[in-house]
């Protein structure tokens, strides 16, 4: 079996830049805040699950001010995500990986649910199938895993629309891969999200 890197996609937590569309309901610094907190526990999940290196691919790169006072856990390798849209920095960093001997578990940091047990598993099913996806119920996927590339999964995708899972899926099943599709999870991208943090009540106390 190849060995497994997973790679966590990330865009550093500053406020007014990362999870903009959680900022009606929680303001600039709260959902800068929910970020950070969604990054931690994504690294820590990763790590946790044990199943080979764990990869911050990052945007802005690592030595970019903006990650200047972000905690991270030790042990994380860390990259530039550099340039092109979210398809073309994914499949950049999938490539590197796959073309040095390695599968892939791609995944970002928004889906609290994607727990160490579910990266073990699907690492697993990686194992006799070309490819795993975790669904998320907005339409997206939560995780990617690989152990072959091809370009055709990451162009001409429609990125933060509904219609990004069932396109993959597609041109999967045109390739004829053996793929395992886990169980659809959620995003946390809309203030209507907040519901599925592990955290919520924490977030208003005062409606408790």
């Amino acid at each position: 079996m190849r060995p497994v890197r997973i790679l966590v996609f990330a865009k550093a937590p500053v406020p007014g830049h990362a999870k903009t569309r959680l900022i009606p309901a929680l303001g600039e610094t709260g959902a800068s805040q929910q970020a950070l907190r969604m990054l931690v526990l994504a690294l820590e999940q990763a790590q946790t699950a044990a199943i080979g290196p764990v990869e911050l691919c990052m945007n802005p790169a690592p030595d970019a001010r903006e990650w200047r006072d972000i905690p991270l856990p030790t042990g994380i390798e860390t990259s530039d995500q550099g340039e092109g849209d979210l398809g073309e920095r994914m499949a950049r960093a999938v490539r590197r990986c796959i073309e040095r001997g390695e599968a892939v578990l791609l995944t970002g940091t928004d889906c609290p649910d994607l727990s160490a047990a579910r990266l073990r598993e699907a690492a697993a099913q990686l194992a006799t199938h070309d490819a795993v996806l975790h669904p998320a119920a907005d339409g997206g996927y939560v995780l990617l895993g690989l152990r072959t590339f091809d370009a055709g999964l990451f162009h001409g995708i429609p990125w933060s629309t509904a219609a990004v899972a069932r396109l993959t899926l597609e041109h999967m099943a045109e390739l004829n891969w053996r793929v395992w599709t886990g169980e659809t999870l959620h995003d946390i991208d809309e203030p209507r999200d907040l519901a599925y943090l592990p955290w919520a009540k924490t977030l208003w106390p005062s409606r408790e």
